[in-house]
This record gives C-alpha cells, sequence and structure tokens, in this order.
C-alpha cells in the first residue's frame, strides 16, 4: 500500500476560524500530515497563541468571513506572501441557542451571514487561483443538524444544511475544473461551542450521549483525521460527499 497517497505534503490549507475548536484540530493534523497551514479568524491574540502551539508550518492571517471585499484581499495575500491554497476549510461560525419564538431576525441572518454568506465568500475568493492551476479541495464543516432535527437551534441547523446544498452545487459546477467540493458532519466533539449547548442543561448532554451508539463525545483530531483523508490523494475520486464524524450518531437509537 502506498502510504504517501494520505500525505499532504507539498499542499497548503486556509483554515477559517482556525484558532481553537475544530478549525485549531484540522490544522494541528493537517501539519503532521506535511502540510502547511494558514488560520484565519477575527480574535488576532487566539490565532498567535494557536499558531504558537502549532510551530513551524502554521501561520495566521487575521480576517472576517464576513466581509467578502476583505476574503478577497485576504486570499490574494495569503497567496503572495505563503504560497497558492490546495485546500480550503470552511469552518467558521457562530452558535445561537434559543427558542424558535425568541430567536430574532437579527440573531436567525447573524448566523447565515456568519457560516453561509461566509463560506461562499472564502470559496469565491479562492477557486481562480485553483481553476488556474486545475486542482483545489473545498470543505465544509457541517454537524449533525444537516440530517437531524435539533430543539433551540434553528438558525444554526439551517446554516448546516445549506452546506450540503452548496457541496452539491459547487461540485457540479467545479468538478469539471479539477477542483473537489465535500463536506464533513462532525457529531458531537468535545470542543468549547459544544460546552456551550450542553452545559448547564443535563437532560441535553444525555439525550446526545444516548443517541451516539459509540457513548463519548469525539475529539477535534477524529474530525481532523477525516479532514486529511479527503484532502489527499487518496480521496482523488471522492468529491459532492458530506461524511458524517459522529460515532454513530446518524444511525444511532
Amino acid at each position: 500500500m502506498d502510504l504517501s497517497r494520505f500525505s499532504l505534503r507539498g499542499e497548503r490549507a486556509f483554515i477559517t476560524g482556525g484558532g481553537s475548536g475544530i478549525g485549531l484540530g484540522i490544522a494541528r493534523c493537517m501539519l503532521r500530515a506535511g502540510a502547511e497551514v494558514v488560520l484565519t479568524g477575527r480574535r488576532k491574540a487566539l490565532l498567535d497563541e494557536a499558531v504558537d502551539g502549532l510551530g513551524p508550518g502554521a501561520h495566521a492571517l487575521q480576517g472576517d468571513v464576513t466581509d467578502p471585499k476583505g476574503m478577497e484581499t485576504l486570499a490574494r495575500r495569503t497567496e503572495d506572501e505563503f504560497g497558492p491554497v490546495s485546500v480550503v476549510v470552511n469552518n467558521a461560525g457562530i452558535h445561537h441557542k434559543a427558542p424558535f419564538e425568541a430567536t430574532s431576525m437579527e440573531d436567525f441572518e447573524r448566523v447565515l451571514r456568519t457560516h453561509v454568506g461566509g463560506a461562499f465568500a472564502v470559496s469565491q475568493a479562492f477557486v481562480p487561483g485553483m481553476k488556474a492551476r486545475g486542482k483545489g479541495h473545498i470543505l465544509f464543516i457541517a454537524s449533525m443538524t444537516t440530517f437531524i432535527g435539533m430543539p433551540q437551534v434553528i438558525a444554526y441547523s439551517a446554516a448546516k444544511s445549506a452546506f450540503g446544498g452548496m457541496v452539491r452545487a459547487l461540485t457540479a459546477d467545479l468538478a469539471p475544473s479539477g477542483i473537489r467540493v465535500n463536506a464533513l458532519a462532525p457529531g458531537w466533539i468535545d470542543t468549547p461551542m459544544l460546552h456551550k449547548a450542553v452545559d448547564g442543561d443535563p437532560e441535553r448532554k444525555a439525550k446526545i450521549l444516548g443517541r451516539t451508539p459509540m457513548k463519548r463525545f469525539g475529539s477535534t483530531e477524529d474530525i481532523g483525521d477525516a479532514a486529511v483523508f479527503l484532502s489527499s490523494p487518496a480521496a482523488s475520486f471522492i468529491t459532492g460527499v458530506v461524511l458524517p464524524v459522529d460515532g454513530g450518531a446518524v444511525t444511532g437509537f
């Protein structure tokens, strides 16, 4: 077996929301697989801390995915300073937990603007370079709410469900140019965002673990390893897929 097919040596990944949580876990795994990573996010101090912890091959540029023009500029700056980007990871997101009736239109639009608008803007900024080089991989970080209904997360669920449609549409648009598009749908991963959702809500936590056959929360590196595989040559014929990484939660009882 040629294990080099699972390597990302020579690749460069741009990871939104890369300063913490799942984004940081993906960055760590991609570095181990040989890639160079460029993290972006709104909080410079968090990015700097992440880069210091990751070590050589990790870089950070501050940016806000809800600013489309800013993302165009940041994409140019990334490739000018570090070189061509072959992997884009659309991970940046925010969470809003509230009953449907208590979710304002402002709350709803803010979540969609970050997840959906941000992923659109970032992808659009990097696609011209990928097309010119005839290769690339765009990876969306979706969610269990792409597949199942959960209470009190209407905005988050709508945003993550939109990623499934974006993956399919972009696959149809970009596959002829050599660009693959996929998504990972993490289950319940041990991150600060998860704790915002379950801390102080033992019934919700018990329900999550009760429907997860593996009976545990996942780690950020569980997601990172899957991201490495989908971005590697070993997955060269995989596009248009939304892959659950969830300990069996989608099929759990």
